[in-house]
């Protein structure tokens, strides 16, 4: 389906939500990787030059780490919260403990930066991308698999939600892996490169980024695929709402919002829903995690213009609020309570917006 249509300007209207700035903190660094601790009392901020600053959540720095040599890639945080993952450019995955700042263990993965991590949401295991390779390792440090049967370096993984599997995306299409198979458990082929995956929180279906400036729905049962073209830059931004309906995309200065239940064919046949008002390309979206009895999830949205906005698509195409950063904002992530945002920015700044 061709997305391309007029970009239309909303005109903010006034709203009970507001963002407030509740601290601010300045790194030395590009922000590439930013992540909340499970019981939401920490915040990690990885610089793409190597060193991780972890941050209580009132703005104190608690623990200043090293990182990776030659550069960090990613964070993940351990479900319990007492073990930061990192990957870095130096070939190894590091874990450190949260309360002293102190590396726990170092992994060698390969030779090649680690470009990805992340914990299952059991937290038993840890897998880490690395060019070709996805290595899963369990609570132990013991590796339990590993699979190098991708054809081109990995540019993504996620965990299937609900079960202990694996996808990992690359050049050819996604790949689905269990931890006890030497062989996939499906192939989700694809004649292109795609960037980024995010699965839908029911499992029931996972979208993909590409680099041609589409965006594929997968159903994961199925195999059928849905193609939506018509954006202005390559695809890096998804973000799914917590009822599994609604897919959040940029690739370009709106945000377009897919329906999967639009129809009995999904999204194919729908209009998405616009969201214009950034005057630069976007860099992050991001719905809260759960919905509340009287509304629905908000979502958030974050641009090269520096501008921080939320919106209930559902109900407006007009922003809820916004917040404006001097900087082009890199990362965009909801506290665990749903209260508040933390933002960081290519200059180094790092902040929280706490609803009001």
């Amino acid at each position: 389906m061709n997305l391309f249509r007029p970009r239309g300007r909303a005109v903010p209207s006034p709203t009970k939500v507001t963002l407030e700035q509740r601290w601010r903190a300045q790194l030395d660094g590009h922000i590439i990787s930013l992540r909340c601790s499970p019981d939401g009392t920490q915040l990690a901020a990885a610089l793409a030059d190597g060193p991780i600053t972890i941050l209580a959540m009132t703005g104190e720095r608690l623990h200043e780490l090293p990182g990776h040599g030659l550069g960090t890639t990613a964070v993940a945080w351990h479900p319990n919260g007492r073990l930061l993952a990192s990957a870095g450019q130096d070939g190894h995955v590091r874990l450190w403990e949260s309360q002293t700042g102190v590396q726990a263990l170092a992994l060698r993965h390969a030779t090649s930066w680690v470009e990805r991590v992340s914990y299952d949401a059991s937290g038993r295991y840890l897998a880490a991308a690395a060019g070709r390779s996805l290595r899963v390792w369990d609570a132990l440090a013991h590796l339990v698999c590993e699979h190098t049967d991708h054809a081109s370096t990995i540019a993504d993984l996620a965990w299937k939600p609900g079960l202990p599997q694996i996808a990992a995306v690359a050049y050819g299409g996604t790949t689905l892996w269990g931890l006890d198979a030497r062989t996939p458990l499906r192939r989700y082929a694809w004649k292109g490169s795609s960037l980024v995956l995010a699965w839908s929180p029911d499992g029931a279906m996972f979208a993909t980024g590409d680099q041609d400036q589409t965006v594929h729905f997968w159903y994961a049962a199925s195999g059928n695929d849905l193609q939506m073209w018509g954006y202005e830059t390559k695809m890096r931004e998804l973000a799914w709402d917590p009822t599994s309906r609604y897919l959040a995309t940029g690739g370009g200065r709106d945000v377009a919002v897919w329906d999967t239940r639009a129809s009995n064919k999904g999204p194919e046949e729908s209009t998405p829903i616009m969201l214009g008002l950034h005057e630069a390309y976007l860099r992050a979206l991001t719905y809260q995690h759960a919905e509340t009895n009287i509304a629905p999830a908000m979502l958030a949205s974050a641009g090269q213009d520096g501008l921080v906005a939320l919106w209930r698509p559902t109900r407006s195409q007009k922003p809820l609020a916004q917040y404006a950063f001097p900087a082009p904002v890199s990362q965009l992530i909801w506290t665990p309570d749903d209260q508040a945002l933390a933002v960081g920015c290519d200059d180094g700044t790092v902040a929280l917006l706490a609803l009001r």
